[in-house]
Protein backbone atom coordinates (compact mmCIF):
# COMPACT_ATOMS: atom_id res chain seq x y z
CA UNK A 1 0.00 0.00 0.00
CA UNK A 2 1.26 3.13 -0.93
CA UNK A 3 -0.23 6.54 0.91
CA UNK A 4 0.55 10.37 -0.51
CA UNK A 5 -0.19 12.98 0.94
CA UNK A 6 -1.57 16.33 0.73
CA UNK A 7 -0.44 20.36 -0.22
CA UNK A 8 2.49 21.51 2.05
CA UNK A 9 2.32 17.61 3.84
CA UNK A 10 5.24 15.18 4.29
CA UNK A 11 4.97 11.07 4.96
CA UNK A 12 5.32 11.23 8.50
CA UNK A 13 1.98 12.80 9.10
CA UNK A 14 0.28 9.38 8.37
CA UNK A 15 2.37 7.54 10.36
CA UNK A 16 -0.20 6.49 13.26
CA UNK A 17 -2.57 5.70 10.06
CA UNK A 18 0.22 3.94 8.18
CA UNK A 19 0.83 1.60 11.91
CA UNK A 20 -2.77 0.76 11.81
CA UNK A 21 -2.83 -0.90 8.41
CA UNK A 22 0.49 -2.55 8.94
CA UNK A 23 -1.37 -3.98 11.67
CA UNK A 24 -3.69 -5.47 9.47
CA UNK A 25 -1.44 -7.19 7.04
CA UNK A 26 -0.09 -4.31 4.75
CA UNK A 27 3.01 -3.84 3.78
CA UNK A 28 3.25 0.63 4.05
CA UNK A 29 4.70 2.99 2.12
CA UNK A 30 4.31 6.43 3.23
CA UNK A 31 5.79 8.73 0.16
CA UNK A 32 7.03 12.96 0.35
CA UNK A 33 5.30 14.05 -3.25
CA UNK A 34 8.26 15.92 -5.09
CA UNK A 35 8.83 19.55 -3.45
CA UNK A 36 7.63 18.07 -0.03
CA UNK A 37 9.48 16.53 2.65
CA UNK A 38 12.76 14.45 2.11
CA UNK A 39 11.96 14.26 -1.65
CA UNK A 40 14.32 16.11 -3.87
CA UNK A 41 12.98 19.95 -5.07
CA UNK A 42 12.27 20.49 -8.58
CA UNK A 43 11.07 23.53 -10.80
CA UNK A 44 8.51 21.19 -12.73
CA UNK A 45 5.76 20.21 -10.39
CA UNK A 46 2.67 19.38 -11.58
CA UNK A 47 0.43 15.86 -11.81
CA UNK A 48 1.92 14.57 -14.32
CA UNK A 49 5.59 14.79 -12.68
CA UNK A 50 3.96 13.42 -9.74
CA UNK A 51 1.97 10.24 -11.34
CA UNK A 52 5.63 9.63 -13.17
CA UNK A 53 7.31 9.78 -10.05
CA UNK A 54 4.73 7.26 -8.22
CA UNK A 55 5.17 4.87 -11.30
CA UNK A 56 9.37 5.30 -10.91
CA UNK A 57 8.70 4.05 -7.15
CA UNK A 58 6.79 1.33 -7.72
CA UNK A 59 9.21 0.12 -10.67
CA UNK A 60 12.12 0.37 -8.02
CA UNK A 61 10.79 -1.04 -5.25
CA UNK A 62 9.30 -3.98 -7.55
CA UNK A 63 6.00 -3.86 -6.74
CA UNK A 64 2.98 -5.55 -8.34
CA UNK A 65 -0.60 -3.82 -8.47
CA UNK A 66 0.08 -1.87 -5.15
CA UNK A 67 -3.70 -0.30 -3.05
CA UNK A 68 -2.72 3.57 -3.71
CA UNK A 69 -4.25 6.11 -1.24
CA UNK A 70 -4.17 9.56 -1.09
CA UNK A 71 -5.35 12.90 0.54
CA UNK A 72 -5.81 15.57 -1.15
CA UNK A 73 -3.72 16.67 -3.79
CA UNK A 74 -2.14 13.02 -3.30
CA UNK A 75 -5.69 12.23 -4.20
CA UNK A 76 -5.90 13.78 -7.58
CA UNK A 77 -2.26 12.37 -8.25
CA UNK A 78 -3.45 8.83 -7.70
CA UNK A 79 -6.22 9.45 -10.24
CA UNK A 80 -3.46 11.46 -12.47
CA UNK A 81 -1.40 8.26 -12.54
CA UNK A 82 -4.24 5.70 -13.22
CA UNK A 83 -5.06 8.18 -16.13
CA UNK A 84 -1.35 7.63 -17.36
CA UNK A 85 -0.96 4.32 -16.09
CA UNK A 86 -4.01 2.07 -16.10
CA UNK A 87 -4.40 -1.14 -13.56
CA UNK A 88 -1.06 -0.50 -12.83
CA UNK A 89 -2.69 -0.48 -9.23
CA UNK A 90 -5.25 -2.84 -7.58
CA UNK A 91 -7.35 -0.40 -5.51
CA UNK A 92 -7.37 3.05 -5.70
CA UNK A 93 -8.57 5.31 -2.46
CA UNK A 94 -9.19 8.92 -2.60
CA UNK A 95 -9.46 11.00 0.60
CA UNK A 96 -11.79 14.17 0.40
CA UNK A 97 -10.65 15.20 -3.31
CA UNK A 98 -12.60 15.24 -6.59
CA UNK A 99 -11.52 15.31 -10.13
CA UNK A 100 -12.86 18.72 -11.33
CA UNK A 101 -10.89 21.64 -11.29
CA UNK A 102 -10.57 23.59 -7.82
CA UNK A 103 -10.79 27.16 -6.67
CA UNK A 104 -7.91 29.00 -5.31
CA UNK A 105 -8.21 29.21 -1.74
CA UNK A 106 -4.68 28.83 -0.42
CA UNK A 107 -3.72 32.49 -0.74
CA UNK A 108 -3.89 33.29 2.93
CA UNK A 109 -1.53 30.02 3.64
CA UNK A 110 0.52 31.52 1.15
CA UNK A 111 0.64 34.75 1.88
CA UNK A 112 1.49 33.62 5.57
CA UNK A 113 4.61 31.70 4.54
CA UNK A 114 5.88 33.56 2.28
CA UNK A 115 6.07 36.54 5.50
CA UNK A 116 8.63 34.18 7.43
CA UNK A 117 11.68 35.69 6.94
CA UNK A 118 14.08 32.65 8.63
CA UNK A 119 17.43 34.85 7.69
CA UNK A 120 15.33 37.11 10.39
CA UNK A 121 14.61 34.42 12.76
CA UNK A 122 16.34 32.62 15.54
CA UNK A 123 13.72 29.97 16.27
CA UNK A 124 10.46 27.55 15.87
CA UNK A 125 8.44 30.03 18.33
CA UNK A 126 9.23 33.37 16.57
CA UNK A 127 8.03 31.89 13.21
CA UNK A 128 4.98 30.67 14.53
CA UNK A 129 4.20 34.33 16.06
CA UNK A 130 4.28 35.66 12.11
CA UNK A 131 1.94 32.91 11.06
CA UNK A 132 -0.61 34.28 14.08
CA UNK A 133 -0.68 37.49 12.45
CA UNK A 134 -2.33 35.46 9.08
CA UNK A 135 -3.95 32.21 10.15
CA UNK A 136 -6.30 32.06 13.07
CA UNK A 137 -6.44 28.17 12.72
CA UNK A 138 -4.34 26.58 15.42
CA UNK A 139 -4.32 22.78 14.27
CA UNK A 140 -3.38 24.38 10.60
CA UNK A 141 -0.62 26.53 12.00
CA UNK A 142 0.54 23.45 13.92
CA UNK A 143 0.23 21.90 10.71
CA UNK A 144 2.32 24.12 8.46
CA UNK A 145 5.03 24.72 11.44
CA UNK A 146 6.03 20.56 11.50
CA UNK A 147 7.34 22.21 8.25
CA UNK A 148 10.21 23.64 9.92
CA UNK A 149 14.06 22.22 10.23
CA UNK A 150 17.69 23.44 10.63
CA UNK A 151 19.49 23.05 8.05
CA UNK A 152 22.84 21.52 7.71
CA UNK A 153 24.65 23.72 5.20
CA UNK A 154 27.29 25.89 6.75
CA UNK A 155 24.85 28.89 7.39
CA UNK A 156 22.76 26.84 9.69
CA UNK A 157 19.40 28.43 9.51
CA UNK A 158 15.75 27.26 9.44
CA UNK A 159 13.76 26.53 6.59
CA UNK A 160 10.55 25.08 5.34
CA UNK A 161 11.00 21.59 4.26
CA UNK A 162 8.64 22.33 1.28
CA UNK A 163 9.87 24.36 -1.89
CA UNK A 164 8.01 27.37 -1.01
CA UNK A 165 8.81 29.10 -4.21
CA UNK A 166 8.09 26.80 -6.59
CA UNK A 167 4.69 26.06 -4.50
CA UNK A 168 4.00 29.73 -4.69
CA UNK A 169 4.92 30.17 -8.52
CA UNK A 170 3.20 26.95 -9.86
CA UNK A 171 0.12 27.11 -7.52
CA UNK A 172 -2.34 26.92 -10.42
CA UNK A 173 -0.72 23.49 -11.23
CA UNK A 174 -2.55 21.43 -8.54
CA UNK A 175 -5.78 22.72 -9.30
CA UNK A 176 -7.00 21.76 -12.51
CA UNK A 177 -9.09 18.84 -13.32
CA UNK A 178 -9.01 15.32 -14.07
CA UNK A 179 -9.26 14.93 -17.72
CA UNK A 180 -11.82 12.56 -18.67
CA UNK A 181 -11.23 8.52 -18.10
CA UNK A 182 -12.62 5.41 -17.84
CA UNK A 183 -11.03 3.01 -14.67
CA UNK A 184 -12.38 0.09 -14.14
CA UNK A 185 -9.87 -0.18 -11.19
CA UNK A 186 -11.79 -0.81 -7.85
CA UNK A 187 -12.15 2.87 -6.04
CA UNK A 188 -13.37 3.89 -2.52
CA UNK A 189 -13.96 7.90 -2.36
CA UNK A 190 -13.95 8.51 1.75
CA UNK A 191 -14.88 12.46 2.59
CA UNK A 192 -15.59 14.26 5.37
CA UNK A 193 -19.25 15.05 6.32
CA UNK A 194 -18.41 18.80 7.00
CA UNK A 195 -15.89 19.14 4.13
CA UNK A 196 -16.75 21.15 0.62
CA UNK A 197 -14.13 19.04 -0.99
CA UNK A 198 -16.24 16.20 -2.66
CA UNK A 199 -19.96 17.65 -3.11
CA UNK A 200 -23.21 14.78 -4.48
CA UNK A 201 -22.20 16.35 -7.87
CA UNK A 202 -18.33 15.35 -7.98
CA UNK A 203 -19.80 11.56 -6.47
CA UNK A 204 -21.52 11.47 -10.25
CA UNK A 205 -18.45 12.56 -12.07
CA UNK A 206 -16.69 10.04 -10.21
CA UNK A 207 -19.09 7.51 -11.15
CA UNK A 208 -19.06 8.19 -14.67
CA UNK A 209 -14.69 7.73 -14.54
CA UNK A 210 -14.92 4.73 -11.86
CA UNK A 211 -17.87 2.34 -12.09
CA UNK A 212 -16.35 0.72 -9.68
CA UNK A 213 -16.86 3.33 -6.93
CA UNK A 214 -17.73 2.91 -2.98
CA UNK A 215 -18.07 5.84 -1.23
CA UNK A 216 -17.89 6.26 2.29
CA UNK A 217 -18.90 9.53 4.15
CA UNK A 218 -17.33 10.16 7.82
CA UNK A 219 -19.75 11.99 10.04
CA UNK A 220 -18.61 15.05 11.67
CA UNK A 221 -15.61 14.92 9.80
CA UNK A 222 -14.06 17.66 7.85
CA UNK A 223 -11.03 17.81 5.23
CA UNK A 224 -8.48 16.54 7.22
CA UNK A 225 -10.74 13.17 7.94
CA UNK A 226 -7.82 10.87 8.90
CA UNK A 227 -6.87 13.00 11.23
CA UNK A 228 -10.19 14.07 12.73
CA UNK A 229 -11.85 10.52 13.04
CA UNK A 230 -8.97 7.93 12.92
CA UNK A 231 -11.11 5.15 13.54
CA UNK A 232 -13.51 5.30 11.55
CA UNK A 233 -11.07 6.15 8.53
CA UNK A 234 -9.35 3.02 9.26
CA UNK A 235 -12.43 1.12 9.54
CA UNK A 236 -14.06 2.42 6.34
CA UNK A 237 -10.45 1.91 4.41
CA UNK A 238 -9.87 -1.96 5.82
CA UNK A 239 -13.60 -2.39 4.81
CA UNK A 240 -13.01 -1.97 1.15
CA UNK A 241 -9.39 -3.15 1.11
CA UNK A 242 -9.10 -7.21 -0.11
CA UNK A 243 -6.16 -8.14 2.21
CA UNK A 244 -4.98 -11.75 1.28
Amino acid sequence: MIILHGLFGQSDNWNTISKNFAEAGLHVFTLDQRNHGLSPQDDLWNYGAMAEDLKDFINEHRLERPIIMGHSMGGKTAMFFELKYPCMSSQLIVVDMAPRAAVRHHEGVLKALNAVDFSKLANRKEAESILDDYIQDFGTKQFLLKNIYWTENGNKKMDWRFNLKVITDKYSEILVEVPHMMSLVETLVIRGQKSNYVSNDDLEDFKTRFPNLKVKTIAEAGHWVHAEKPKEFVEAALGFIKIK
